[in-house]
């Protein structure tokens, strides 16, 4: 079990959360898959919203369940999901995402949960991300950009998530697309200054690909780290 969270949004949250799930399932696991809250998405001619980050983590885990189920709130804002509800007069709790969370660890070993955006992203009106991922007791993963600006991020959503009593397994430094291509030096020294500072393991850096399953080979090596194997 594991909740994939982010430094902010747009770093490769669920690129790498979709290849922990086909990584596990490649290796024979059955994985579950959940990202409860998603906004952004996409509006259907029939009045749906297709919530393309919980589909990604869907095909690659050859998840039987339907989109409903693995992302119950979604919104077509591209907002953070708590201001986005709040522009509708909603205030949807965390009830219907433990109890999706729960159904699933029911049937799977293993769980994969994406959150939105960074640690503190409001998801609802009165509940953060954290708030989720204490709410399930589960450890999380990091995903950050691998150059400049990343310390600051990295260092504080550690420590927003340690003050909350979350176990960090691990960061995972990802050459996001976001991030401008070019020298920067700060690379050659982020993982190990990240590494020294939190004293957890620093995975990657994640290489810039042209399919997201391209770092499979890299994420694979990473289950035991994870807590996954």
């Amino acid at each position: 079990m594991l909740f994939v969270t982010a430094t902010d949004t747009g770093v490769g949250k669920t690129t790498f959360a979709a290849a922990l799930a086909r990584t596990l399932r490649a290796k024979g696991r059955a994985v579950g898959v959940l990202k409860p809250f998603e906004s952004g998405c996409e509006p259907r001619p029939d009045g749906s919203l297709w919530p393309r980050d919980a589909a990604t983590l869907k095909a690659a885990a050859g998840a039987p369940e339907p989109l409903e189920a693995l992302c119950p709130h979604r919104y077509a804002l591209p907002l953070a999901p708590g201001i986005a509800a709040s522009r509708l007069g909603e205030d949807p709790g965390l009830g219907t995402a433990v109890a999706a969370f729960e159904r699933l660890r029911a049937r799977y070993d293993r769980v994969v949960v994406e959150g939105a955006g960074g640690l503190l992203v409001p998801l609802t009106p009165r509940h953060s991300v954290a708030d989720l991922a204490a709410e399930l007791a589960l450890p999380l993963v990091v995903v950050a950009r691998v150059g400049l600006g990343t310390l600051n991020h990295s260092l504080l959503t550690v420590e927003a998530a340690r003050r909350r009593g979350l176990e960090v397994r691990a960061l995972v430094l990802n050459d996001s697309p976001d991030h401008p291509p070019g020298p920067d030096p700060s690379r050659e020294d982020n993982a190990a200054v990240l590494g020294r500072l939190t004293g957890l393991p620093v995975l990657g850096p994640l290489p810039r690909v042209d399919r997201p399953d391209a770092i499979d080979p890299w994420v694979a090596r990473w289950h035991g780290v994870l807590g996954l194997a």
